[in-house]
C-alpha cells in the first residue's frame, strides 16, 4: 500500500490536489493577491528558447517599437484567423462540388507540388533493418503575442 502511494503519478496528483486546495485557501483569504501571482506566473512562463539571434541588451529596440510591432502582430493575427474561418466555412460548400464554372467561378483542383514523408513507410524500414526509432525533431516554436496588464510595481 505505501508503494503504491510513493508511485511518481500518485505523488503528482497529491501534489497537484493539494496546491488546488492551497489556491482555495488563499482565494478565500486574499482574493486579489491569487490572481496577481496566477498573471505574474501567466507572464513570466517561457515555453521555447529565444532565438539564436535575439537582440542582445544593447541591441533592444525602444519600448515604444515594440509595443508597435506587438499590436500590428495581433492585428494582423486576429484577421489571419478570421479569414481562416471564413475560407475553412467557405471550403465545406466548394470542397464537395465538381469541378466546372458556376457564375462567374471557375472551380478546379489542381496537383500540389509539396511532398511529407511517409512516416508509416521509414517506421516499417526502420523496424525491417532493426534501426530503432525513427528520429524526429521539433518544430520551431510558435510566436504567441498578447497583451495583458502588468500590475504596477510598488516601491
Amino acid at each position: 500500500m505505501l508503494q503504491l502511494l510513493m508511485t511518481p503519478r500518485t505523488a503528482r496528483t497529491v501534489r497537484g490536489l493539494l496546491g488546488t486546495v492551497a489556491d482555495a485557501v488563499r482565494s478565500i483569504v486574499t482574493p486579489a493577491a491569487l490572481v496577481e501571482a496566477q498573471q505574474l506566473e501567466n507572464i513570466e512562463t517561457e515555453t521555447a528558447p529565444d532565438p539564436m539571434d535575439a537582440y542582445s541588451s544593447d541591441e533592444l529596440p525602444e519600448v515604444e517599437a515594440i509595443e508597435t510591432a506587438a499590436a500590428e502582430y495581433a492585428a494582423a493575427a486576429d484577421q489571419a484567423r478570421t479569414a481562416d474561418r471564413a475560407k475553412r466555412k467557405s471550403r465545406k460548400l466548394l470542397d464537395r462540388l465538381p469541378a466546372g464554372l458556376y457564375g462567374g467561378w471557375l472551380v478546379s483542383r489542381t496537383p500540389s507540388s509539396r511532398q511529407t514523408a511517409d512516416l508509416d513507410a521509414i517506421r516499417a524500414t526502420y523496424e525491417r533493418l532493426g534501426l530503432g526509432d525513427v528520429p524526429m525533431k521539433q518544430s520551431a516554436p510558435s510566436l504567441k503575442v498578447e497583451r495583458v496588464d502588468v500590475p504596477a510595481l510598488s516601491v
